[in-house]
C-alpha cells in the first residue's frame, strides 16, 4: 500500500502515540473529525497548488513562488490575542508595526526596515497607498472577522504592484464563501472599552452579499488617548452563474486623542480624526488561453489634525485625498510558458489647507514572463514595470525571480529587483513649527536582493531568507541639533541587510492539538549621513525581532494561544511582551478572552509613546443560522 504524504505523517504521529487514529478520542472527536482537524493544520504540497497570490498577473501557487510569502489564515486570526489588523500583523517576523496606542487607532506599517511610506497595503488586490502620507496606510484596515486570509510579500514588489511596494506588500483577502448567517459581537474591557459589531451573510440564487457594521470605543489608557472607531463594509458578488462581478465598499471613521503621537512627547493635547472610504468593482474573464482581470476603484481619505484639541484655532490641518483608478491585467498561457501583462491608470487629487491643491496622473505598464525548465523544476520570471508620472517623469524597474524545486518538499529561490518611491505630498510641501518639507526632493531608489530556502513536509514548514537592500536618495527627516527643525531631505544612502527564519510545526495528541510557530529577524542598517545628524526614521529598524506562538486546541470547545514578542531597536531598550487568548465554543456562540502585555512591560513602539501596561478584552460572538 502506498501512503500519500499527508497519510504518512498521520501514520507516524499515530504510531508515536500522539493521535488516536482511527478510534474515537477522549475529547469526543470521531476519526472523521480528527482527519478534518489534521487536514486544517497539515497541508500537503498538493493542497498548496490550489492557492495563488491574489491581485497579481501570474497566478502562481504559493508552493512555486520564488519570493518570501507568508499567509495568516482565518483560523489563526480567530484564535489570536489580536483585536485589530495592526496587532495581528505584529506576530509575523519581518513585519514591524509601530502603534500609538491600542486597537490600531494610529499605526505605521514597515517590512524589513525602510519607512512607513515604503510598504503597500491592498484589499482584494486594490492598492491603498495615500499620496499625502504613508501614516494613513492602515486607516482602511478591515475588522478581523471579515478577513479570509492575509498575504504578506516581503522584499521589493514594485515590479508586481508598483512604486509604493518598495520593501514589500500586504494583501487582505476578504471572505467570499457566503452562507446564510448573522454574526453578532459584543465586547468590553480595560480602559472602558465597549465594542459592538454586526455581520450578515446572504446567499441568493445568482448573487451573494455580506454587510458589516461595527463600532469600537474607549476612554483611553492615559490622558487624551480616547478613541471612537466605526466601520461599514458591503461586499457583493453578482451574476454568479455566468460571469461573477465582485463589488466592495467600505468606510472607516476614526477619532482619537493623540497625546504625544506626533510633534513631540510634550504635545499632550493633539487630536486627529480620519475618514477613509473605498469603492471597487472587479471581475475575471477567461477566454481560451487568456485570463483577464479588469478592476476600477475609488479611494478617498480625509484627515483632520488639531494641535490643541479644545482650541482648533491655534493650529489645524485638513487634508482630503481622492484616487480614481482603472486596471487591466492579463495572463496568457503559451508555448514558451506564461506571460503576464497589465496596465494601471490612476488620477490623484489632493486638497489641503497646508499642502495646497495638487493633482497627479500616473500610468503604469507591466510585463513579465515565466519560463520553466528541467521538467518544471526550474522556473525563471524576468519582468519590468514602467510608470510615468505627470509631475515626476518616467521610471522603469526591472527584476527577476529564480526558483528551483529540489524535490516535492524543498525549494530554493532568489530574486533581484530595482525599486523606487516618489515623495509624498507631505515630504514635499508640509510645514509646521517642528517640520519642514522640501519641494526639490528626488525619488528614492534601491536595488534589492534575496536568497531563500523553503521546506514543506507534512506538519513542518520552514522558511529562511537572507536579504539586502541598497537604497539611494532615501527620504528622511534630519537635523543637526536637537533645537533645529526636522527637514525633509534625500540622505546619501542606506544599506539594509539581514536574515529571517520562520518555523511552524503542528502536532496532534490524544486530547490536544498543538501548533507552534517561531520567527526571528535580524536587520543591520548602515546609514550614510554625518554622525552629528539626527534621523527621524531611517535607523530605527528592529535590530533583533523574535516571535513565538503556541496555539492549543483542547477539544472542539476549547482553544487558546500564547504569544511572545521580543524587540530590540538600534536606539531603544529591548522589550519582552506576552499576549494570551482563550476561546470557548458552543454551537451558536463563542466566548473569547484576550489579554495583551500580561506582564506589564514598559515599552514604546514609536515616537516615545508609552504602550499600555496590559489590556484585557472579553468578547461574546453569537451566530444565527437558518
Amino acid at each position: 500500500m502506498k501512503l500519500s504524504n499527508k497519510n504518512l505523517v498521520r501514520a507516524i504521529i499515530a504510531m508515536a502515540g500522539f493521535m488516536p487514529y482511527p478510534i474515537l478520542g477522549q475529547d469526543g472527536f470521531s476519526a472523521a473529525a480528527q482527519g478534518q482537524l489534521m487536514d486544517s493544520i497539515i497541508q500537503s504540497p498538493e493542497s498548496l497548488d490550489a492557492v495563488v497570490l491574489s491581485g497579481t498577473r501570474l497566478m502562481i501557487p504559493f508552493s512555486q513562488q520564488s519570493r518570501s510569502i507568508t499567509t495568516i489564515e482565518a483560523e489563526q486570526i480567530q484564535s489570536s490575542p489580536a483585536s485589530s489588523l495592526a496587532e495581528l500583523l505584529q506576530q509575523e517576523a519581518g513585519v514591524d508595526i509601530r502603534r500609538r496606542g491600542p486597537m490600531g487607532s494610529q499605526a505605521d506599517l514597515y517590512i524589513r526596515g525602510g519607512s512607513f511610506d515604503q510598504t503597500l497595503l491592498l484589499i482584494d488586490g486594490i492598492k491603498l497607498e495615500d499620496a499625502q502620507t504613508g501614516h494613513h496606510t492602515l486607516n482602511a484596515a478591515l475588522p478581523l472577522e471579515l478577513i479570509e486570509r492575509i498575504e504578506i510579500i516581503k522584499g521589493p514588489a514594485a515590479r508586481v504592484y508598483g512604486q509604493n511596494a518598495f520593501t514589500g506588500a500586504i494583501n487582505i483577502v476578504t471572505k467570499s464563501d457566503f452562507k446564510d448567517a448573522i454574526d453578532l459581537r459584543l465586547s468590553g474591557g480595560s480602559f472602558e472599552q465597549i465594542n459592538g459589531g454586526f455581520t450578515a451573510y446572504k446567499a441568493l440564487d445568482n448573487s451573494a452579499h455580506m454587510v458589516h457594521v461595527s463600532r469600537y470605543t474607549s476612554r483611553g489608557y492615559r490622558y487624551n488617548t480616547d478613541y471612537d472607531q466605526s466601520n461599514y463594509t458591503l461586499k457583493s458578488t453578482f451574476n454568479k452563474r455566468t460571469q461573477p462581478i465582485n463589488f466592495l465598499a467600505s468606510l472607516s471613521e476614526r477619532a482619537f486623542g493623540a497625546n504625544g503621537f506626533y510633534a513631540s512627547p510634550s504635545a499632550t493635547d493633539q487630536f486627529e480624526s480620519t475618514q477613509t472610504s473605498l469603492v471597487g468593482v472587479q471581475t475575471q474573464i477567461e477566454r481560451q488561453s487568456w485570463i483577464w482581470t479588469p478592476r476600477v476603484y475609488w479611494r478617498r481619505n480625509q484627515d483632520e489634525y488639531i494641535y490643541l484639541r479644545n482650541d482648533p484655532t491655534v493650529y489645524r490641518n485638513l487634508h482630503t485625498t481622492n484616487k480614481l483608478a482603472a486596471e487591466l491585467h492579463g495572463q496568457w498561457d503559451n508555448a514558451l510558458g506564461t506571460t503576464g501583462i497589465g496596465v494601471d491608470l490612476a488620477q490623484t487629487f489632493l486638497s489641503s489647507n497646508n499642502l495646497g491643491d495638487r493633482s497627479r496622473f500616473a500610468s503604469t505598464l507591466f510585463i513579465e514572463h515565466r519560463f520553466q525548465f528541467f521538467q518544471s523544476k526550474l522556473d525563471v520570471i524576468p519582468g519590468v514595470a514602467a510608470t510615468s508620472f505627470s509631475d515626476f517623469g518616467t521610471f522603469a524597474y526591472p527584476g527577476i525571480d529564480v526558483g528551483y524545486a529540489i524535490n516535492r518538499h524543498w525549494r530554493i529561490y532568489s530574486n533581484m529587483g530595482f525599486t523606487y518611491r516618489i515623495p509624498t505630498y507631505t515630504d514635499l510641501f508640509y510645514s509646521d513649527p517642528n517640520t519642514l518639507g522640501d519641494a526639490d526632493l528626488e525619488p528614492e531608489k534601491a536595488l534589492a536582493y534575496e536568497l531563500g530556502l523553503r521546506l514543506k513536509d507534512g506538519a513542518l514548514t520552514v522558511n529562511a531568507a537572507w536579504f539586502r537592500r541598497d537604497a539611494n536618495n532615501l527620504i528622511d527627516y534630519v537635523k543637526n541639533s536637537a533645537e533645529d527643525l526636522w527637514q525633509a531631505a534625500n540622505v546619501r544612502g542606506l544599506l539594509t541587510q539581514g536574515w529571517e527564519a520562520n518555523v511552524q510545526y503542528a502536532l496532534a495528541g490524544q486530547n490536544m492539538t498543538h501548533n507552534f510557530q517561531l520567527g526571528y529577524t535580524r536587520i543591520d542598517d548602515d546609514l550614510s549621513i554625518a554622525p552629528e545628524e539626527f534621523s527621524r526614521y531611517s535607523i530605527n529598524s528592529f535590530k533583533h525581532r523574535a516571535i513565538g506562538q503556541w496555539r492549543m486546541l483542547w477539544s472542539k470547545k476549547w482553544e487558546g494561544t500564547i504569544m511572545y514578542k521580543y524587540g530590540k531597536r538600534e536606539a531603544q531598550e529591548a522589550f519582552n511582551v506576552a499576549d494570551v487568548s482563550l476561546l470557548y465554543h458552543q454551537s451558536r456562540y463563542t466566548l473569547r478572552l484576550a489579554a495583551e502585555n500580561i506582564f506589564g512591560t514598559e515599552y514604546s513602539e514609536t515616537n516615545l509613546v508609552p504602550m499600555p501596561k496590559g489590556v484585557v478584552l472579553l468578547e461574546l460572538i453569537y451566530k444565527l443560522t437558518p
